[in-house]
């Protein structure tokens, strides 16, 4: 694509990368084969490349952004499966992420529009505020129907029927590794998630000591500046990332890590992309060694998996995770044989380009693993969008519950909270993260959320 950016913006170091991105796309067409809202709406633009040339013609002109443009961007999901299908290796990514930052500064949104965004904000990257407001969701949830705006209905309707306690594992400490010691890693406890689903991080941390992992949580590390970072809100989101660099800078220095955890993968593609974030920041070295040992739980399970077969052992419990189901407690003996439909996360998949790990951990600890059709396409739920468009959002999610549960599955898995939440939200079966039935199959207790369905036990297959 040909540009015509002058030298003085250029010398703005996002404009310039822009460019960059702008300039490598050929127009091809093939990204709105893969685009949720493109195949809804079927506007071309509410496609990446529709949305590429209203970004162009923005920045070019440096206009004020107009209403029909901020509509577009805001449709867009960031799911990034864009990327994955270009061939021309467009990092939509940043570009979508610096029209965003462009439209923050810029453009003036109605008042209800501002309300909301300031609104979440201030409450979602706070757990406790969190806690706050879904105790007030919950309350106001009946009424949710009287609400004229949709975006107040998804917001009550999205709170929890049960807001689970505070996990004190959350809390800045040290978990001794299980056995001989093979890593020292710092676990991610995030945001949201502590807020909504504390499960996942006691699964976790169970399941990486019992691998051989020394977990830190690190005190001052906490939201990972995502959910601002894709409102434009450049300079909130890069004051979360920084007190997260330099907890974690601090604790690399000091007793070291091999790695930093992170199980909600929507914070993982941001951290991965820290290093892009501070390029051109006085804690641009840190970001980058931040970012170049931050790493998706499924990666660190496969390598702790992959070491302890070479080597010849078992994790701690006794059990390794090819295997672990088929053989122990009534629990170890359930997980073999459930049928777990994996949903991949768009983050993980697309952010990260990681397919496969999760899927390979599930089948070695015995599960039977099936994916929906469309497994590519999101379900709607990309961190904020499900509150922001939220009719948009119910038909991605209508579609993708649809698709997952025609594989009739005993289980639903996901690695990322938002996208558990969503689908959570209406599936007939229960919606777990993948290191809780890891954590359950070598050992663990079985994940609450699946706790009911096993109580009976003719009702669930099992190997003996």
């Amino acid at each position: 694509m040909q540009t015509t950016f002058t030298p003085a913006q250029l010398k703005d170091v996002d404009v310039a990368r822009s460019n960059e991105i702008l300039r490598s796309c050929v127009h091809c067409g093939f990204c709105t084969a893969t685009c949720p809202t493109y195949q809804i709406l079927g506007d071309e633009l509410d496609s990446p490349r529709g949305r590429i040339y209203l970004i162009k013609d923005m920045l070019e002109n440096e206009r004020v952004p107009d209403a029909k443009t901020v509509k577009h961007i805001d449709r867009c999901l960031s799911c990034l499966a864009c990327m994955t299908t270009c061939p021309s290796g467009v990092h939509y990514m940043h570009l979508v992420d610096h029209a965003r930052s462009y439209i923050e500064q810029n453009y003036k949104r109605p008042f209800g529009d501002r309300a909301l965004r300031w609104m979440l904000a201030r409450i979602l990257p706070h757990p406790m505020r969190f806690r706050m407001a879904l105790l007030g969701a919950k309350i106001g949830r009946p009424f949710a129907r009287l609400m004229p705006d949709a975006r107040l209905r998804a917001m009550l309707e999205m709170a929890p029927r049960v807001i689970p306690p505070v996990s004190r594992n959350d809390d800045p400490q040290t978990f001794p590794a299980k056995g001989r010691r093979r890593m020292r890693v710092a676990l991610m406890t995030g945001c949201a998630q502590k807020a909504l689903n504390t499960d996942i991080n006691d699964a976790t941390i169970r399941l990486l000591t019992r691998m051989g992992c020394e977990v830190v949580v690190v005190r001052g590390a906490g939201c990972c500046g995502a959910l601002t970072h894709h409102m434009g809100k450049t300079d909130e989101s890069h004051r979360s990332a920084a007190r997260n660099i330099r907890a974690w800078t601090a604790e690399m220095d000091g007793a070291g890590l091999d790695a930093i955890v992170i199980n909600t993968s929507g914070c993982g593609t941001t951290v991965k992309d820290y290093g892009h974030m501070f390029r051109n920041d006085p804690l641009a070295e840190d970001a980058a060694r931040v970012s170049a040992i931050a790493r998706d739980v499924s990666e660190v399970l496969v390598d702790l998996s992959d070491a302890f077969a070479a080597d010849g052992e078992s994790p701690a419990s006794g059990d390794h995770l090819a295997g672990a189901g088929t053989g122990g407690s009534d629990h170890q003996r359930s997980a073999a044989g459930l049928t777990v439909a994996y949903h991949a996360a768009c983050s993980l998949q697309h952010g990260q380009q990681i397919k496969n790990h999760p899927k390979d951990l599930l089948k070695a600890a015995g599960f039977t693993v099936v994916e929906p059709a469309d497994s590519h396409l999101c379900c709607g739920s990309a961190g904020t969008y499900n509150l922001m468009q939220p009719e948009i959002s119910k038909q991605l999610k209508t579609r993708k519950i649809r698709t997952l549960e025609a594989r009739q599955p005993d289980v639903i898995a996901a690695g990322n909270i938002g996208c558990m939440m969503q689908i959570g939200s209406a599936a007939s079966v229960p919606v777990v993260h993948t290191v809780e039935l890891l954590d359950w199959a070598s050992g663990g207790p079985v994940p609450p959320a699946l706790s009911e369905n096993l109580s009976a036990e003719a009702e669930i297959p099992r190997l003996r």
